[in-house]
């Protein structure tokens, strides 16, 4: 044993090229995509002379996207780059509402703004030892690709909503901020306590941090994360049947985590991916379970 080697640092199984341009072609590909969300949305805003009201929440919503990146930024919890990609998605995601009127209760800014605290919280709870072994974030804050991994998918769904005023729809946006909240929570608190983990696949005992690693103290603060998210986000008033809504969102945001483990078992453990597509791939993956279990939960309703 050499006297420089730690056995407990853990590195990454992807090259750290592949890993780059993976990330890269994740934020190429996905910020001209929002950027259009945008100036859409605020075309749209400029142009209903009928509604002036929807003119003045417009710089509303801008100067609460603007505040959410500085915030960011400011706490160091994102790079600039990170947090202007934060403050785009905010715009989206708080000008999607469940009703025709401005309400900011009624977007998608609540559940935002408890995914930013939370995983906030978690990514500084025990760093200390977070660092020792490797698994700590950059003390300078999150980079674009992982702000864009985590809530890149929530934002598409919120747009398709404004469009299509279906429920399920922004069911779909809840689903991926809840997946993104209980991903991250989970990664976090179960590296910091340490404990028992095990590989997904297999039900090995691994070292916490493992990619595919789950834990019972990490996964337990993910689900509680993922509930709150969802309750922030819900809207009680469409929902015919409120807890039916939350069971089809809960179980769409638990799968995704779990399929987030799967994914690090197996395509990131083998070198295949890297991090920020296996979280990008989960949210998408939850927002589309969405629809069948949505479905299925109304069909209970009906019968």
């Amino acid at each position: 044993m050499t006297g420089d080697a730690n056995p407990e640092v853990w590195t990454k199984s992807i090259p750290p090229a592949r890993n780059r341009l993976q990330s890269r072609v994740l934020v190429w590909s996905m910020v001209p995509i929002l950027c259009v969300l945008c100036i859409s949305i605020i075309a749209t805003a400029l142009n209903v002379a009928t509604q002036p009201g929807h003119r003045h929440f417009l710089i509303v919503e801008l100067g609460i996207s603007f505040t959410f990146a500085m915030l960011a930024w400011r706490l160091k919890a994102a790079t600039p780059a990170a947090a202007a990609c934060g403050g785009v998605i905010c715009f989206i995601l708080t000008s999607a509402r469940w009703q025709p009127q401005p309400s900011l209760l009624g977007s998608g800014l609540p559940p935002l703004i408890l995914l930013f605290v939370l995983t906030f919280a978690a990514t500084r709870f025990g760093r200390t030892r977070k660092e020792a072994r490797g698994l700590s974030e950059a003390r300078t804050g999150r980079r674009a690709s992982q702000v864009i991994a985590n809530l890149g998918i929530a934002p598409i769904c919120a747009y398709l909503h404004r469009n299509v005023l279906t429920e399920v729809v922004f069911a779909a946006c809840i689903a991926a901020l809840a997946e993104a909240t209980a991903d991250t929570v989970s990664s976090e608190i179960g590296q910091a306590i340490g404990g028992p983990a095990f590989l997904i696949t297999s039900f090995r005992p691994v070292p916490s941090g493992t990619d595919g690693a789950v834990s019972f103290a990490g996964t337990m603060a993910g689900l509680l994360a993922a509930a709150a998210v969802i309750y922030a986000g819900l809207p009680h008033p469409l929902w015919s049947v409120t807890y039916l809504a939350f069971g089809a969102i809960f179980a769409a945001s638990t799968l995704g985590m779990f399929f987030d483990s799967l994914l690090g078992a197996t395509l990131e453990r083998s070198g295949w991916i890297g991090n920020d597509l296996v979280n990008f791939t989960s949210t998408a993956f939850a927002a589309a379970m969405t629809f069948p279990l949505s479905a299925l939960a109304m069909s209970f309703f009906h019968v």
